[in-house]
């Protein structure tokens, strides 16, 4: 456990108790009114309830004295009278609670939301989806119970346990002393299970998040698993991962099996020892019948909320394991603390840039590359050799594990998310369309944007003519369950954001690669008139992209070994020389060009941020 009360458990972190504490103090804080009103109604419902069986008793001196039948109607007049009352009060408590745990549970989702939505890109593809799905979904639903159900019907059976107990204890300490000592066995069956339930709905819940991950993987997969007949070990995989949730159930299983039916023997004791002790203490006369009579019917009163309480306790261990994982957002790693300084210019420098990933050596050893504003620069190099990382250094997704990467003198993966857009931005060929119209789509990236200019958009990527194909144009339906959007269009759309998002500086790693050949080309042409003055730097597959690029820099092992015009790295004879050479066919030995789409650095969108805009 971290010094914040954070517990590293599962891909992302998982809240201690001190944090989840702090969590529930500030979403009460936040309603406090309506929780006062809550807590106000059940104290209400639960002293109405106390007036029963006080009257009850009453009733029983009352008939074994000789009293009247008018002083016993009266009495029986005040019983119906405290049961509406108690009724009507726990009615309105509960209301009054399901509607504070409407609210509050809406204040987690957007708080939620908030919070993934700010996470850096590397620790959301570190964490995986299935993880943070698992968190979004399951768990907040989890929360939502507790806060609806189990959070109303826990501080009711909670007053009213506690006010049972009080009136045993006023009406005669040694049968309440008696009552609460019978309760013992309770005690300890519960201390058991709540030292063992969080840890073990903990690892229930990294266990579902594992299963989900595993799923989504091999979806997202499918045909790489298929390609190169990795069926048996994708099916290992969740076996595996299914096994070990199985596992995690079955050990909070055991633990409400052992736990509940303890519970369910202790409830009788409390009322025989009152029975037996207040039978004893009439004997010598220390008690009345109607006390002990009372006694017995408050504590056979009290089995009620305990029941209520101890049921709730378990779906509260599930529920605060839940609310644990989606508070642990709040500690995700942030890699750089984010800074307001804005570039004094658009210049970006590496220097001495080192990076390694978690699970592997050190991929970038030493970098230092200066990029002129408005230049065009193409990486190259065989597989391996560091391109993406480096992309991904510039584009501030991740920060160097040494040395810096800045713009304008400012480390760019601590510049606040809303001005790196705008200073930098990197394109993949991943995409996402989101589930919305055209205009929502495109929107993502300027919020602001008119038709005028997203048509002007979607015509810089060549993406315009079937969008007025569509039966709504910008108002067609895109995603899942509505009208379905090929990849290459996808990618269309995701490069019409760049436009829109307007940035000084375009990362480009294999941002045309979905397309085909011809619309590739169409498109990388219609960008190059955006893109003039703009500085362009683009991880470059196929190398006709490096000779039109105004310098070249050659990655190898994640070091930079030549830096220079086209010509110059050809004339030089070195690795370049070699790759240019492999590329057209040419006999000569040496290095080999990686066949695969690159992103253009003389033609791709004006600025933006990718259909999985990583900025």
């Amino acid at each position: 456990m971290t010094a914040d009360g954070t517990e590293g458990q599962g891909r992302l972190p998982v809240a201690g108790r001190a944090r989840v504490r702090r969590a529930a103090l500030r979403l009460i804080a936040a309603d406090g009114r309506a929780f006062t009103g809550v807590l106000v109604l059940n104290v209400l419902a639960a002293a109405a309830g106390l007036a029963g069986p006080w009257l009850l008793g009453r009733i029983i001196d009352q008939v074994r004295s000789g009293g009247g039948a008018h002083g016993v109607d009266l009495l029986a007049a005040g019983l119906l009278a405290a049961a509406l009352a108690q009724l009507l009060l726990a009615r309105w408590a509960r209301y009054a609670g399901h509607r504070f745990g409407e609210r509050t549970l809406a204040r987690v989702r957007e708080e939620f939301v908030d919070r993934a939505l700010a996470l850096p890109a590397a620790v959301v593809e570190r964490a995986g989806t299935g993880d943070l799905t698992t968190r979004g979904t399951a768990d907040v639903a989890a929360v939502g119970t507790t806060l609806r159900t189990v959070g109303p019907e826990l501080l009711v059976s909670t007053v009213q346990a506690v006010f049972v107990l009080a009136a045993v204890f006023l009406l005669n300490p040694l049968l309440g002393a008696i009552g609460l000592l019978t309760l013992a066995p309770v005690g300890c069956a519960l201390r058991w299970y709540l030292r063992r339930a969080r840890d073990g709905y903990l690892r229930e819940g990294a266990a579902g998040s594992e299963v989900a991950e595993v799923l989504a993987e091999t979806a997202r997969g499918a045909r790489t698993v298929e390609a190169f007949g990795l069926a048996g070990r994708r099916i290992a995989a969740s076996r595996d991962a299914l096994e070990e949730s199985r596992r995690a159930r079955f050990h909070t299983l055991f633990l409400r099996s052992v736990f509940f039916p303890a519970v369910e023997v202790s409830y009788v004791l409390p009322v025989a020892g009152v029975l037996l002790a207040g039978g004893a203490l009439h004997a010598h006369g220390a008690v009345t019948v109607g006390a002990v009579v009372a006694a017995a019917l408050y504590l056979r009163q009290f089995t009620e909320p305990l029941d209520q309480i101890l049921m709730h306790v378990e779906l509260l261990q599930s529920s605060g394991a839940s609310f644990a994982r989606v508070e642990g957002l709040a500690a995700a790693p942030r890699p750089v603390p984010a800074t307001a300084d804005a570039p004094a210019d658009d210049r970006i420098d590496v220097a001495g840039a080192r990076y390694a990933y978690e699970r592997g050596g050190e991929v970038l050893r030493g970098v230092d590359l200066s990029v002129r504003p408005g230049e065009r620069l193409a990486l190259v190099g065989p597989s391996g050799a560091g391109k993406t990382t480096l992309a991904r250094l510039l584009a501030g997704v991740d920060a160097p594990t040494a040395g810096s990467v800045t713009v304008g003198g400012v480390p760019v993966a601590a510049l606040e998310p809303e001005t790196l857009r705008r200073q930098v931005v990197l394109v993949t060929q991943e995409h996402h369309v989101f589930l919305g119209s055209v205009r929502d789509n495109l929107r993502i990236a300027e919020p602001k944007a008119t038709d005028g200019q997203l048509w002007a958009a979607l015509a810089a990527v060549g993406a315009d003519s079937w969008v007025r194909e569509l039966p709504d144009g910008l108002d067609t339906k895109l995603g899942s369950g509505a009208r379905p959007v090929d990849g290459s269009r996808a990618q269309q759309l995701a490069l019409a954001r760049v436009v829109l998002a307007d940035p000084h500086t375009l990362i480009l790693d294999e941002a045309t690669a979905l397309l085909d050949p011809a619309t590739a080309r169409h498109t990388e042409r219609a960008l190059a008139a955006v893109l003039r003055g703009r500085t362009v730097i683009a991880v470059a597959h196929r190398l006709h992209t490096a000779h039109d690029a105004d310098r070249v820099a050659v990655l190898e092992d994640g070091l930079l070994t030549e830096l220079g015009t086209h010509d110059e790295l050809v004339a030089s004879g070195g690795a370049y020389a070699a790759l240019w050479h492999t590329w057209h066919g040419d006999t000569e030995p040496g290095g080999e060009a990686e066949p695969g789409g690159e992103a253009e650095p003389g033609g791709e969108a004006k600025p933006g941020g990718d259909a999985d805009a990583r900025s």
